[in-house]
């Protein structure tokens, strides 16, 4: 990484900005290098081929900058992929977990999504049901599996 995307990085760290403003201007940098290293290339080749200048001067990798670039990229799809993973598990959460419980301490603060004590008890017999359920076939299958291996080993 260069110098001045590492700059960015510590300005960007210590300054709160909007995420999408920190994406613009970390990415369009290093954009920017890649496209100027890739005209500079170009213009030196064809100098080179009209026979303008020779080919011992040195002009700065292509590759090289575009590796920076597409590490950038990959760093970004990384950061997406765990904000949408972040995003499904908070829907998922708000989905499948309990509403609140009006506590004996705050009657006036009752919500409208709130559910009774005798809802809540309901559902968590319902989910330590549902847990048993899953801990007793875990529990046949991983027989099951033993079963088979010893069989097996018998033969």
């Amino acid at each position: 990484m260069d110098q001045v995307t590492l700059i960015m990085r510590e300005f960007l760290a210590q300054v709160k900005i909007d995420p999408s403003h920190t994406v613009k201007v970390l990415y369009f940098f290093p954009m920017q290098n890649v496209m100027r290293i890739a005209s500079l290339n170009l213009a030196h080749n064809t100098a080179i081929d009209n026979g303008i200048k020779s080919s011992d001067t040195s002009v700065q990798r292509f590759d090289k900058s575009l590796e920076e670039f597409y590490a950038l990229c990959d760093q970004l799809e990384l950061c997406l992929r765990l904000a949408y993973e972040c995003l499904s598990q908070s829907i998922d959460s708000a989905k499948h977990s309990p509403n609140l419980v009006p506590t004996a301490t705050k009657p006036d603060t009752v919500q409208t999504e709130s559910m009774s004590y005798a809802q809540y008890l309901g559902m968590i017999k319902s989910q330590i049901s549902c847990a048993k359920d899953i801990h007793n076939a875990l529990l046949e299958c991983s027989k099951k599996i033993a079963g088979k291996g010893q069989s097996q080993g018998i033969m």
